[in-house]
């Protein structure tokens, strides 16, 4: 079983703690993606599983053993880089097949596991060409067949999509998945782009500053996220947060800081009376009405046919964006109220930046 365990792990550079004791478990034939901004250490965390990187304290457990002090080349594992790292002066058939060789694997094998990779990625047609004869998309398909062709127990990918044009990143993160689907090995795929990490991911570990604020499945970050941080990083458009201070005299009162009064729900939330809370509201769950709580003045309007957005800003120059399904008839310059169902909301407190929503 190919199952991970993180323990407490940590990783410094002299003083500087930059994975700040890390508790994870991702099961045996799991997708789990990590994600976060540049800079949040999950590349240095995919490093340190892989065993390219030392870790500093905690334990690594692989299969439920304790691979701390075992080489990389030891841990059944196969890594996909950004960079691709191809041989340039291999051909793809000898790029697939360095691995293999290097373990002695008999020839024959060697030929029949090359084939079977190249027909699964298609890259049969690409096998006598060099990396310098192939497209980014080819390459990054033969960056992906030489990690496939050594069997590991898991496969580590960082940021293997981000050298490629926005359509053939849509192409091979379809690809990506399906090869999980296929091989049913334990993947861990490492990205800055949190849409790749919603569309991928069985399981998904939001970083920041080398700490974990949120691991779950991609729907439950979406839908309940635990702080301010997860709540802006999941979904895009960003959720809108809008501050203010709940009514002294009835909970379900919000007074915003722009002096606009709406409205709570009573259910769900833990707040009390006079605290300092931030609202959040995904742009798709506002919509322009002709009377409502909140009024937004429009400084851009995007329309995109099926879709279009709103970009403007409340009279305390808090920024919003509204999504609307469809076309719009709203103008840049224009002042809009906007409405909102209450049950679509979400509530922080403006000091710990934790989400106030009752535990279930």
């Amino acid at each position: 079983m190919a199952s991970i365990e993180l323990k407490d792990v940590r990783k410094a550079y002299g003083s500087v703690e930059v994975i700040k004791g890390i508790d994870l478990a991702i099961g045996h034939g799991e997708f789990c993606v990590f994600v976060g901004p540049s800079g949040c250490g999950k590349s240095t965390l995919l490093r340190m599983i892989s065993g390219l990187e030392p870790i500093t304290g905690g334990a690594i457990e692989i299969g439920g053993d304790v691979v701390n002090h075992i080489p990389a080349a030891d841990r059944g594992l196969a890594m996909v880089f950004q960079s691709y790292a191809l041989y340039p002066h291999m051909t793809v058939r000898q790029n697939l097949s360095f691995g293999l060789e290097n373990i002695n694997t008999p020839k024959g094998e060697i030929a029949a596991k090359v084939d079977e990779v190249s027909k699964m990625l298609k890259i049969d047609m690409l096998l006598d060409r060099r990396p310098k004869d192939l497209s980014g998309g080819q390459r990054q398909r033969v960056a992906i067949g030489r990690a496939i062709a050594r069997e590991p127990r898991v496969y580590l990918f960082d940021e293997p999509l981000s050298n490629l044009d926005a359509e053939l990143r849509v192409d091979m993160r379809g690809e990506i998945s399906g090869l999980h689907k296929r091989l049913g090995n334990t993947m861990i795929y490492v990205t800055h782009d949190q849409i790749e990490a919603m569309t991928m991911a069985d399981k998904i570990a939001v970083l920041r500053l080398g700490e974990l604020e949120q691991f779950g499945r991609p729907l439950d970050l979406f839908n309940y996220p635990r702080n301010l941080f997860v709540a802006g990083f999941i979904g895009s458009p960003k959720m809108n947060f809008l501050k203010g201070a709940v009514s002294m005299s009835d909970r379900s009162l919000l007074t915003l800081n722009t002096g606009e009064e709406v409205t709570l729900p009573v259910e769900g939330f833990d707040h009390r009376a006079g605290q300092n809370v931030t609202l959040g509201i995904r742009p798709n769950d506002l919509q322009p009405a002709e009377t409502g709580p909140i009024h937004l003045n429009v400084a851009a309007v995007e329309q995109l046919g099926t879709e279009s957005y709103l970009y403007g800003e409340l009279a305390d120059g808090t920024r919003l964006t509204v999504h609307n399904p469809g076309q719009t008839r709203v103008q840049a310059g224009e002042r809009v109220a906007l409405s909102y169902q209450p049950h679509a909301v979400h509530l922080f407190d403006n000091d710990s930046t934790l989400s106030l929503r009752s535990a279930a």
